[in-house]
């Protein structure tokens, strides 16, 4: 049986040129049925351009006509304009199903809707600021409700959709700090989130940051735990101790504190590396921060990165060589110059000046053919810049004591710095040295004391104790006199400000491998209002007696140069 053939065509029938998507369809509801979201999706049933509402249901013209009905209508509820902050996500995409209400303003008399469902407790904005499932770092919101991260917040973006499938519904603007209502889309301007706009950005006023070394202060996290600002744990997410002690130390070095807290670098040139650990020392010294420690994994992601992969969370490194790459990647991140001297505040604050004289020596046989040294008549001078001092240890005993027990050497401070008297030689391959400092010294002295070693077989760690002065290092006989910079004679007074020490911690005790050490890194710092010693170790902080802090392997040493006028016993 054949097709009954159709009496008119298709095109002669619809007076459109094509049909409708079937999500306009979706919203063509009858004329009875309720008004949804503000809107009427009720269709007139009066004849429309001379056609009636049958036939056009029937001839399938009537869903386009209906649509236009209801963009024409001014009685109809329109949506709202788009919300200007179009880079924030939102998809500007016109049809009759992607077009959503986005309020501007919450609805009259629920100014604080959903602000009771926000949960502190689980709010930690010191990860880095990665979408929870794009991972990307542009235009991220964090949820306040349950802590995550999420990119945008327009209809289609993944905080829209959490907000609609979890029932979350208060989001901030990690960049702006804007705290916003999702589905509905308007800004919340209420002065109770001011407190999470601090902890995402914490940013002291001037007065408060120059009276954090001398005003006593307590705070208290929100589970009400009291805490010191400015020593605070530092989470140890894996192997990043190494890390945690140097980012500790230069936190407490009062000019580089004081720039990074009161600088705006956001504004700038800098890079980001300089961004993110102007932020972690904010936190550090935050005076109402909701919990008692910081994480510094924003800042550490971003050192990974820069250094390929040198330095990270995943394996333990040197702190002296994570220090020394950190303070050289932050000069040139600040816009210092790598020839011109005092270009940045890390020059500032720590390069000085070094003379170095070298003689060369040579070995020569005599008439007996036996082996002959001697140095050159010639004694060639060269002036040199360094952000840190490097001291050598004496070498450590090999054998036991009488009671079978292994002799810990001691040795004082002084003994070390002779290397730079200029009087002592060095002898370095086929050359001998000897170092002497300039004038001016530098406001902050760093001292790397030697303890590991490395040969084409072991790596060995001097275990000697150094014995110094917590005050009143006299640095005057390691300097060259110039009486134009300081007079000849006069001391130059130098006070402890943070001591890093190593520990060796025993892992493993086999017939095969032997014993195995592991790395402990610590730091102890003094707390200048209250002139105390407190020592951290990740997490852990704690107090310790003045008396006791050589009896660590120090390893790395931050000393300040105190102020003309003020006297021995004070700094």
């Amino acid at each position: 049986m054949g097709k009954r053939q159709a009496e008119e065509s298709l095109e002669d029938v619809v007076a459109v040129d094509s049909p409708q998507s079937k999500k306009a369809r979706v919203e063509d509801f009858p004329a009875h049925e309720p008004q949804h979201n503000g809107y009427n999706h009720s269709i007139s049933p009066a004849p429309v351009n001379g056609y009636g509402h049958k036939d056009e249901l029937r001839n399938g013209s009537g869903i386009s006509v209906a649509a236009q009905q209801q963009e024409q209508d001014p009685g109809e509820a329109a949506p709202p304009p788009q919300s200007p902050q179009a880079e924030d996500g939102e998809d500007e995409e016109q049809s009759a199903y992607s077009t959503v209400s986005r309020q501007i303003a919450p609805t009259e008399g629920y100014s604080d809707l959903y602000l009771d469902t926000i949960n502190r407790s689980v709010l930690d904005f010191d990860f880095e600021k990665l979408c929870s499932i794009s991972l990307s770092n542009i235009n991220v919101y964090a949820c306040l409700v349950c802590g995550k991260y999420y990119q945008g917040r327009g209809p289609k973006s993944h905080a829209y959709f959490h907000a609609l499938e979890i029932g979350h519904h208060v989001y901030v603007n990690m960049q702006t700090k804007k705290v916003y209502v999702l589905p509905e889309g308007y800004e919340v301007k209420s002065k109770s989130l001011e407190d999470i706009r601090f902890v995402v950005d914490p940013k002291l006023p001037k007065e408060e940051v120059f009276m954090l070394d001398k005003v006593a202060k307590d705070a208290w996290d929100l589970a009400g735990k009291k805490y010191r600002p400015g020593f605070v744990g530092m989470n140890n997410i894996k192997e990043n101790d190494y890390f945690n002690v140097i980012i500790q130390a230069l936190a407490h070095t009062p000019p580089l504190r004081n720039f990074f807290m009161l600088e705006d670098l956001s504004s700038t040139a800098s890079s980001e590396l300089a961004t993110r650990f102007s932020v972690l020392v904010r936190k550090i010294w935050n005076t109402r921060a909701f919990k008692t420690h910081v994480s510094p994994h924003e800042l550490i992601q971003q050192v990974s990165r820069q250094s390929n992969k040198r330095f990270d969370l995943l394996h333990q490194s040197d702190p002296v060589d994570f220090l020394s790459w950190f303070l050289n990647n932050m000069h040139l991140a600040l816009g210092g110059s790598k020839t011109k001297p005092g270009t940045s505040i890390i020059h500032r604050v720590f390069q000085g000046k070094l003379k170095m004289e070298s003689q060369r020596i040579t070995a020569k046989a005599d008439a007996g053919d036996r082996l002959r040294f001697e140095e050159a008549a010639e004694v060639i001078a060269d002036t040199t810049r360094y952000l840190m001092l490097t001291l050598d240890l004496p070498a450590a005993p090999l054998f036991q004591d009488e009671l079978d027990r292994n002799i810990i050497p001691q040795v004082p401070l002084a003994a070390i710095l002779a290397k730079y008297d200029g009087v002592q030689a060095q002898e370095h391959l086929s050359m001998r040295k000897r170092y002497r400092l300039l004038h001016p010294l530098p406001p902050f002295l760093l001292f790397h004391i030697k303890r590991f070693s490395r040969n084409k077989f072991v790596a060995e760690r001097n275990p000697t104790i150094v014995t110094f002065p917590v005050r009143s290092l006299d640095m005057a006989p390691y300097v060259e006199p110039n009486p134009a910079a300081h007079p000849v004679g006069e001391p130059i007074w130098y006070d402890l400000v943070a001591n890093v020490t190593h520990e060796a911690v025993r892992t493993r005790d086999d017939s095969v491998e032997g014993e195995a050490e592991r790395k402990v890194w610590r730091v102890q710092m003094r707390d200048r209002a209250r002139d105390e010693w407190l020592q951290v170790q990740d997490l852990f902080v704690e107090r310790v007696a003045t008396e006791t802090l050589f009896t660590k392997e120090s390893y790395l040493m931050v000393w300040e140069r105190r102020r003309e006028g003020k006297g021995k016993g004070r700094s």
